[in-house]
């Protein structure tokens, strides 16, 4: 089996899944218990959130668990929205934002908030200078994804914080689910940025897991009331087993992280360079630094995406069609409509997905495999 659809999802680490085995059976108390067992449960958590926080060079106490990317955006838009609603009621975002961010705007626009959706251009970037023209007086929250989870399209993060210098009252928000562990560090690593979405799946930690970065002194408003966890910004037990294991796997996908990504680079650029001179292929991520080493998307002319995943299957290999969170629903990706990319062109997008398991050999079968499926194509659309 070859399985490029690491964006959509990974296989947790055997290490990974040991530690959520031992913990889950040997520390089962609950954190906010008074007893020992609570205690130790406690302590435990505490020691993951330091780890992270040692890992991503803040304090512990700009740590919180959340169940994922999806939890994660919601709070980090909603919350927003919700706390500074006496500020202003304006958002800037872009058009190629998750599902998670797009979703959340949607439904705060229905409660009154004014959205601008920044455009961008045909290579899947958005403008620096059309935030700055964006934002008003009563701009509350900027939100705009570190890398696209379509094409991988690298965002000017770091020109968007430097112009919100000037905007000290607006959150920025960056979704880095598609950006950890992808030698970026410098990127999200910007004094501006308040907040950081973070999503356990996409680095072999356990599904349901994830974490956000919030500045120290910025604030959000809690989705989830009850018992007070997590200083009271994210209340229902902790799930000491799942943040425990994430913890790790952030310490593993960022050992070594440059030599991984230069790993993934070569594997991309080899299979890039295979398709481009295909008269029937179009690509939408290039190999230059604009955009991440593990995503790769393209299109093959008259053949839908959902037929092109199915084809490789049959040969064991495994890609997906674009954004995994709506490759079930038949429709061109957002992103490249966004683009301005034809929706017969859109529609046949599928993407190529990699991590620091995947090798050269895969991808010399891949190329074999895409040969042999190109010809057959070529014959049903001739």
């Amino acid at each position: 089996m070859i399985y490029f659809d690491n964006s959509a999802t990974t296989q947790i680490d055997p290490t990974v899944l040991e530690s959520y085995q031992i913990v889950s059976q040997k520390i089962w108390g609950n954190p906010s218990s008074l007893h020992k067992l609570g205690e130790t449960a406690f302590n435990l958590l505490e020691q993951a959130r330091q780890q992270i926080a040692d890992l991503m060079k803040v304090n512990s106490d700009e740590i919180y668990f959340t169940s994922g990317g999806t939890e994660g955006d919601n709070w980090a838009v909603k919350g927003t929205a919700i706390e500074k609603q006496n500020y202003g009621k304006h958002i800037i975002s872009t058009e190629i934002e998750h599902p998670a961010v797009l979703n959340s705007l949607k439904q705060l626009e229905k409660m009154g908030y004014e959205v601008t959706y920044l455009p961008v251009n045909e290579a899947g970037f958005v403008q620096v200078a059309d935030v700055e023209k964006a934002l008003r007086p009563d701009t509350i929250l900027v939100s705009v994804m570190a890398v696209n989870n379509e094409i991988g399209s690298i965002q000017p993060i770091r020109e968007i914080g430097d112009i919100l210098q000037a905007y000290p009252k607006v959150h920025f928000h960056v979704d880095a689910v598609q950006a950890i562990g992808k030698g970026l560090a410098a990127v999200l690593q910007h004094e501006r940025i308040d907040i950081l979405t973070f999503s356990g799946h996409k680095f072999h930690a356990p599904r349901g897991s994830g974490f956000i970065y919030l500045k120290k002194g910025r604030k959000l408003a809690p989705l989830l009331s009850g018992g007070g966890q997590e200083k009271n910004y994210r209340s229902g037990t902790e799930h000491v087993a799942a943040d425990v294991s994430l913890a790790k796997a952030l310490r593993i996908i960022l050992d070594q992280e440059q030599s991984k990504v230069e790993q993934q680079q070569v594997i991309k650029e080899k299979i890039y360079q295979h398709l481009k001179n295909k008269s029937k292929v179009t690509i939408f991520s290039d190999i230059t630094s604009n955009y991440a080493s593990h995503i790769l998307c393209f299109a093959i002319q008259g053949v839908r995406g959902e037929t092109i995943v199915h084809a490789f299957e049959n040969h064991d290999i495994y890609i997906s069609t674009t954004s995994a969170c709506s490759s079930k629903k038949n429709i061109a990706a957002g992103t490249l409509k966004a683009m301005g990319v034809p929706e017969a062109i859109a529609t046949s997008a599928v993407r190529v997905s990699l991590d620091e398991h995947n090798t050269l050999q895969e991808a010399e079968v891949f190329i074999d495999v895409f040969d042999e499926l190109y010809e057959q194509f070529k014959k049903i659309n001739s």
